[in-house]
């Protein structure tokens, strides 16, 4: 009889719940009605599988569509109100494209490099969004007959990362797979198959820095938090040449093991790729009177499954220094002129996103952009931000499609939807895996017409 009525009163408990959720839309009503839209979207009435893009990386991106016609105050109170968690949600992409905001005298003025999950693909275009060049090639072109067996092939449809060299030639990565440079024609300079991903940096001795990863069990890899039966993904820094030849391979897990951060690994909890490297930044060495731990030829890397920035020497394999717990799965922080940091914050301001400047020495936050009621910012994953030479912070809302340009104190100056939109409706916008804002004049092999307004 016990038994019963505690079954009856736990039954009682979760109908009443269920109800609770169905009628206020909250947990786990979201989440079931989250599931069966994804299921709707891969399954056809008959069963078949229906694929809204059959390449690149989309989103289904917020919408502004509710706040055309509305007052600054109006538009304010209606984002304070769908910020509510019963209201808030996602809808179809922006029907804002291209620029939609450009201030001449306060924007930095320059070209703008745009990878786009749309496809294989990088354009070079000016201020107000025309394209005055692009790049394209097919992983099928660089690797015609490479079978690479669990790995996602959805990326070799998008380029991951990019980066421009003065005379047009082009790096681009290919998730996963390996890492590509081309010419300003777009052809095949040389490739490189190494499981590339997320970042790069080309140094001043013209040395690329890559990430990279491998799949095995560290023997020396022994935590009190957290176990693994199988095999995981380890991040590597991998070093080439300017022709993409490996010169060496430096394991990130080893040089936390080497080195008193060590115990910062009991964060880990990841079971697949348990640090999550994300970028990479070769120092120049110019602040270390400053910042004796920042030195000439150390990596600053971030590593998002443990929250991490870290500083690493390559010569000694070692981390020589680390900080954590003032933001969450973290993205592109860079070292700035002024000896501060510089870090894209997913999801450290109450889920939502911020950019952050921190004092490395003490961890004081001298500045931060955390969007407005009217104009949210938030990317859950991916994500990117620079500081421009005129003091102003470019920011890649990646998740969203949208990159922005905003002012020391918030104002945004330059802003970019991605065009790029597919499936029903074009309800999804590709994702900005990044845009890097480039000097005027910096580019010689660019016609001086392509490059007049």
């Amino acid at each position: 009889m016990l038994y019963s009525g505690v079954f009856t009163l736990l039954l009682f408990a979760s109908f009443s719940y269920g109800m609770f959720s169905v009628i206020n839309q909250n947990m786990p009503f979201r989440i079931i009605r989250y599931l069966n839209e994804q299921k709707n979207k891969i399954f056809s009435e008959s069963g078949s599988i229906k694929q809204e893009s059959k390449q690149g990386a989309w989103h289904i991106a917020r919408s502004d569509l509710p706040n055309q016609g509305l007052t600054d105050e109006q538009r304010e109170s209606l984002a304070k109100v769908t910020a509510l968690p019963y209201l808030k949600g996602y809808y179809t992409a922006p029907d804002k494209k291209n620029v939609t905001v450009y201030n001449k005298e306060a924007a930095y003025h320059g070209l703008n490099l745009v990878v786009s999950g749309h496809g294989t693909e990088a354009i070079l275009m000016d201020m107000e969004g025309k394209v005055l060049h692009s790049w394209q090639k097919d992983f099928e072109d660089v690797w015609p007959s490479r079978l690479e067996p669990n790995l996602n092939e959805l990326y070799k449809t998008f380029w991951r990362r990019a980066h421009l060299f003065d005379n047009g030639d082009l790096l681009v990565i290919f998730k996963d797979y390996g890492l590509v440079k081309l010419d300003k024609n777009s052809d095949l300079l040389w490739a490189y198959e190494g499981r590339c991903h997320h970042d790069l940096f080309v140094f001043e001795d013209e040395n690329i820095y890559v990430l990279s990863r491998q799949r095995r069990k560290n023997p020396r890899l022994q935590l009190e938090s957290w176990g693994a039966k199988n095999p995981y993904w380890e991040d590597l820094i991998v070093i080439l040449n300017s022709e993409g030849i490996e010169q060496k391979r430096i394991n990130v897990v080893d040089c936390f093991l080497n080195s008193e951060y060590a115990p910062m690994l009991e964060h880990i909890k990841a079971r697949g790729n348990i640090l999550h490297a994300n970028s990479i930044e070769m120092l120049d060495g110019k602040l270390v009177d400053k910042l004796p731990m920042f030195k000439k030829s150390h990596i600053l890397i971030s590593l998002r499954e443990i929250h991490t920035i870290a500083v690493i020497d390559l010569e000694q394999e070692k981390v020589m220094w680390a900080l954590t717990g003032m933001w969450k799965y973290q993205h592109a922080p860079s070292l700035l002129k002024n000896g501060n940091v510089l870090l894209f914050d997913n999801r450290g301001n109450n889920g939502k996103s911020k950019i952050v400047e921190i004092n490395p020495l003490d961890q004081k936050i001298v500045w931060t952009y955390k969007g407005t009621a009217a104009h949210e910012f938030f990317s859950m994953t991916a994500g990117t931000t620079e500081r421009l030479s005129n003091g102003n912070t470019m920011i890649t809302e990646t998740n969203n499609g949208r990159a922005f340009e905003v002012t020391p104190a918030g104002e945004i100056v330059w802003e970019f939807f991605n065009p790029y939109r597919t499936g029903e409706n074009n309800k999804l916008i590709a994702a900005l895996c990044d845009v890097i804002r480039y000097d005027q004049n910096q580019f010689d092999w660019l016609s001086l017409d392509a490059k007049s307004e």
